[in-house]
């Protein structure tokens, strides 16, 4: 048996992973990631599947965790590029809020007929070949999160998804540590667990840890609240319409995501409001400030966000004013933060006050801190052990917890994405190297050349120069004077 991680082994995002026995490959996510600062003109980074392609014929299906963006965002761009000859793609297994979110996404992408999406449930089983994945319910910062057991001709892989112990969930019940531990006591050969937050001490606080300081900001702030968080985070967004209605505030929705998002989650009673939040943003003028809460995208400052363009007093219905409280319910991904910074700082020039970090508590995390990594090789007493889903630091440090654990060192592989860990009857080792890299998707083109991101860096640091010059078909010769235009390279008076 292989384990092949395309993303997420080294960096925040693009999560992927692959199982592959000489008859069989299923792979557990597709998530996307943002771009980093000198990704010029990339609006998203995905995983590259090439290595899968050429195995088209073992591929079972795509087993989702949860439904957040570095974890089936990557789904409209990969599962075209999975089609297979016959024209069908891949059929892709997930919980019942996961599917509704990959609906929305699809149904965005015009793929929604032609997808095979396959629901199931925590506690389901489902055969794949000489594999066999059980979906067991966690938790973590959205609803039917799970962690998935693979058992495989060799011993079972578990996979724990990302997770905290939340034992007060906002929306669901808590995780199933029973059943993490029975899959235990029946023997894991190898443990991929959440590496997000290795480098933190203690436990993570509960999602409701943030209830009271939702319900005080609703009861005191003077004007308008605007809250920015994922469009994805369904139980946020709950929260945010408790508070709003245990202060007699009306909640409206901006974002085209948070939209088509609420509008699934309410149908799907995801989300309960006693006022429909979906209603025209003019009738927001029509109320008293103090009486409107405003759910916006632009948590992560992405450019074209709802709360940017307000930051930019570029929004066709909504201005920023002073008394306005601007919330940030979301924590920085890496990579964000000067984005985050950018329009925390417009914001503030508009006169909003701006609640924003750990300080303000308007976010707690959605990732196990040491203790609950502890627990969770504790209940599943894995033989081998990979740290998965973190910047390579994390999974250092969740490295050496697992050797505190007791897990032998030499049964612990600190792995990168395209790292290759083979695992037989007579053990596990490092076997090489495959392509896992960067496939970068700029508006509608899917795999933009390295080659293109060098010559945009070099325009931004170098600019460019134009020269026009009319040349006469019949002599060759130029015709008058040639025009010379010089873009980012010298002063406009000085190129003349």
């Amino acid at each position: 048996m292989r384990v092949i991680p395309f993303g997420g082994l080294g960096e925040i995002g693009k999560n992927m992973l692959a199982l592959e026995t000489n008859e069989d490959l299923i792979l557990i996510d597709s998530g996307l990631m943002f771009p980093e600062a000198d990704m010029l003109g990339v609006d998203l980074v995905i995983p590259d599947v090439t290595y899968v392609k050429e195995r088209l014929k073992k591929l079972r299906g795509i087993l989702i965790t949860h439904g957040h963006e570095d974890h089936v965002g990557a789904l409209p761009y990969v599962l075209p590029a999975l089609r297979a000859p016959d024209g069908q793609l891949p059929p892709v297994y997930c919980t019942p809020l996961t599917h509704g979110l990959i609906t929305v996404k699809l149904e965005e992408h015009k793929l929604l007929k032609k997808a095979n999406l396959k629901m199931v449930e925590p506690g389901d089983t489902v055969k794949f070949g000489n594999m066999s994945a059980e979906w067991i319910h966690t938790t973590h910062s959205i609803p039917d999160s799970t962690s998935i057991a693979i058992k495989t001709p060799l011993g079972t892989v578990f996979h724990t998804g990302d997770f905290k112990f939340d034992h007060t969930p906002v929306m669901g019940g808590p995780p199933d540590l029973m059943r993490i531990a029975q899959i235990g006591q029946e023997g894991v050969l190898l443990l991929l667990s959440d590496s997000t937050y290795a480098d933190t001490e203690g436990y993570t606080p509960s999602e409701r840890h943030i209830a009271d300081t939702l319900d005080r900001i609703m009861a005191t702030a003077d004007g308008r609240v605007i809250v920015a968080t994922f469009a994805s985070l369904i139980s946020r967004v709950q929260q945010v319409i408790d508070a709003a209605e245990n202060n007699g505030r009306r909640v409206f929705v901006t974002g085209r995501s948070m939209m088509n998002n609420m509008r699934m989650a309410l149908d799907q009673d995801y989300i309960r409001a006693a006022d429909d939040p979906l209603q025209p943003l003019d009738r927001m003028r029509k109320l008293n400030p103090r009486e409107v809460v405003l759910l916006t995208t632009g948590a992560q400052g992405e450019p074209t966000s709802a709360l940017v363009r307000m930051a930019n007093r570029d929004h066709r219905h909504i201005d920023i004013v002073p008394g306005d409280t601007v919330v940030f319910s979301s924590s920085a991904i890496p990579g964000n933060e000067q984005l985050i910074n950018r329009t925390i700082n417009n914001l503030h020039r508009l006169g909003a006050h701006v609640l924003f970090g750990r300080e303000a508590n308007v976010h707690v995390r959605g990732h196990a801190a040491q203790e609950e990594l502890k627990l969770m090789i504790s209940l599943v007493q894995p033989e081998y052990f990979v740290p998965v889903h973190g910047e390579y630091r994390h999974m250092v440090m969740h490295s050496h917890l697992a050797r505190s654990m007791g897990i032998p060192p030499d049964n612990v592989f600190t792995m990168e994405d395209g790292d290759v860990l083979e695992i037989d009857r007579h053990g596990a080792r490092p076997a090489g190297q495959i392509p896992a890299d960067y496939v970068y998707v700029d508006g509608l083109a899917v795999g933009v050349d390295n080659v293109v991101l060098r010559d945009r860096q070099r325009l931004s640091d170098d600019g460019v120069i134009i020269a026009i010059v009319s040349i006469d078909r019949h002599t060759g010769k130029p015709i008058g004077r040639p025009d010379v235009v010089s873009k980012g390279f010298i002063e406009a008076d000085m190129s003349e």
